[in-house]
């Protein structure tokens, strides 16, 4: 299959080509805004945002308002055509992770430079870029349309606080049920396969977080004064953190695994159906060497199996001359992704224990788990939504979709499905080389548009598949 091959598509995809300037253009003025929600001095650029978003939605034809999520500005916009016609919910995010500018090589994370068809800058691909597709895919699809109108009624909903957990979007959802109906969500914060090769992702990991704080000495002391008979919190904390796996790389909480649901033989074959080659994946990752759970693939393992990651280790003197003493306290910040089968509630109640059980004596500690900002796995159902979404990739990408796979980090899926009652289906223009959260975060312009144009196309399947 070839780009423009199918009725309709050539329109699509040589607007959105013709297009290609002021698609980058647009989402570069928006990576400009240093909308992140992490930093309070951020918070006026994170409202800043919102209103730029506000404002090009506006321009494409939407009717919008900024609604608040707790202190975040989220950006809601709604295209209503006709009752009888399906209603589309699309969800993502405009804020952004922060930045470390001394690590950042090609260009400053708040300087766009486009360079050898990748646009870099913080938020390019993660998810100013996967917003900019839909609007860009919006436009494509009103100039197929001879009265002017969407095929299906649309609602955007575009958090500014996901970077964070989502903490207040569970309430901005309840607090408006009708605001929010639909008949599918459109859920884009995933990652592709890769360029050219695009695979549907079917699945989301849930995520959960915990801060680890171990507790020794009452204050930090020379280590030449206490050395040897003093209680040392690094050492407890990394006893604690590395008795999290066995020597083989399986998760030793006890209970944990237990609750993980097996994978059926056709989610087995959809997986296997990928062009995976690990040596491939090794250079476009830069991860250099594959660990982790024996018996499963690497695909198994990001997609279909539970995660522990520790992301910080904390204590004594990270930066500076050492002071040579035995710090007061050793902090861990952990991240815990979750599987079908698995919840955020007895996952917290498994660490619990577990800590309780592995602290050595001589200190104390403290686990926190914000269960209350947990999310819980979620796997897109089958039916006509599911198969519109495959239709709709294999146009936009000009190829047969590479099987089936899903998405390693988390997201509100879950919840968005079972408050609104409806299916999630996942569509995303970022690719694992575009560093998201790390430096010199990029996105493929190809992908992007080949990601607009599936989006586009979605719209239109969408509207013959849930008649």
């Amino acid at each position: 299959m070839e780009h423009g091959t199918d009725s309709g598509g050539a329109d699509v995809t040589t607007s959105l080509q013709a297009a290609q300037d002021t698609i980058i253009d647009q989402l570069s003025e928006w990576v400009r805004i240093p909308s992140v929600a992490s930093q309070p001095e951020r918070a006026l650029d994170v409202e800043r945002s919102a209103r730029w978003l506000a404002g090009a939605m506006r321009e494409v034809g939407l009717r919008t308002e900024v609604l608040r999520a707790g202190p975040s500005p989220a950006v809601y916009g709604e295209w209503l055509v006709d009752p009888s016609l399906p209603t589309v919910l699309v969800y993502s995010h405009h804020d952004v992770r922060h930045a470390k500018p001394e690590e950042w090589m090609e260009t400053a994370p708040f300087a766009p430079v486009l360079r050898d068809g990748r646009l870099y800058g913080r938020g390019a691909s993660d998810a100013k870029g996967q917003v900019i597709a839909h609007l860009w895919a919006l436009r494509a699809h009103l100039g197929t349309r001879d009265d002017g109108q969407p095929a299906v009624n649309l609602r955007y909903l575009v958090e500014g606080e996901e970077e964070l957990g989502s903490s207040h979007f569970a309430a901005l959802l309840e607090s408006d049920p009708e605001r929010f109906a639909c008949d599918v969500v459109v859920f884009s914060d995933t990652l592709q396969w890769k360029s050219g090769n695009p695979a549907v992702v079917t699945s989301m990991r849930g995520m959960t977080g915990a801060t680890l704080t171990v507790t020794g000495p009452a204050r930090d002391v020379h280590s030449g004064a206490v050395s040897g008979p003093a209680p040392n919190p690094v050492h407890a904390l990394v006893s604690v953190l590395a008795a999290m796996h066995d020597d083989e790389g399986r998760i030793a909480v006890p209970g944990f695994l237990d609750d993980v649901d097996e994978l059926t033989e056709e989610r087995q074959q959809e997986l296997r159906d990928l062009d995976f080659d690990t040596d491939v994946w090794l250079e476009r990752t830069e991860t250099r060497s594959v660990v982790g759970e024996p018996g499963h693939t690497i695909e198994e393992r990001l997609w279909a199996r539970p995660s522990i990651e520790v992301l910080t280790l904390l204590a004594g003197d990270p930066t500076g001359f050492p002071r040579a003493v035995i710090p007061s306290e050793a902090t861990a910040e952990i991240s815990i992704r979750t599987v079908p089968g698995q919840h955020v509630d007895r996952v917290a109640e498994q660490m619990r224990a577990f800590v309780a059980e592995q602290m050595p004596d001589g200190v104390t500690y403290q686990l926190d788990i914000p269960e209350e900002s947990g999310q819980d796995p979620y796997v897109t159902p089958p039916g006509p939504a599911a198969e519109a979404l495959v239709r709709a990739m294999e146009r936009g990408h000009g190829t047969e979709t590479a099987g089936r796979m899903g998405n390693a980090g988390g997201g509100p899926a879950e919840l968005l499905g079972r408050v609104l009652d409806a299916p999630v289906l996942f569509i995303g223009t970022g690719l694992p080389e575009d560093h998201w959260h790390s430096s010199d975060e990029s996105i493929e312009v190809q992908m992007l548009l080949d990601g607009a144009a599936s989006i586009a196309f979605l719209l239109e399947e969408l509207a013959d598949a849930l008649r």
